[in-house]
């Protein structure tokens, strides 16, 4: 799967995952959040195993830059909150770390 879309869609899965259990916990759902919450969770995990890198840290380093960008958007659109210019400029500061990590020449 290539990288450009594992990433993305990993992010996606962890933020429904943790937003089920926000739901749960903080907005008073049913309990019944939690199941599709674990699923998604557990799909997010089994994704980042496919990034193409050798160490679990580099590519979850870099996962982290995505996962801040896509949190971004999740407040946005499903929130519907509108980021504020510091939050489009961390955003932008972190895909760059995550650029630097992922395709940075290695000795």
């Amino acid at each position: 799967m290539k990288l450009f879309l594992v990433y993305p869609l990993a992010a996606l899965f962890e933020i429904a995952g943790c937003f089920a259990f926000w739901a749960w916990w903080r907005l008073e759902k049913s309990p019944l959040w939690l199941l599709p919450g674990m699923v998604s969770l557990a799909l997010f995990a089994w994704l980042l195993t496919l990034v193409p890198t050798d160490a679990a840290g580099r590519a979850f380093a870099a996962y982290g830059g995505v996962y801040v960008a896509a949190s971004l958007l999740w407040l946005w659109i499903v929130e519907g909150t509108t980021p504020d210019r510091w939050d489009f400029i961390g955003g932008a500061v972190v895909l760059a770390g995550a650029a630097i990590i992922l395709f940075g020449p290695r000795g």
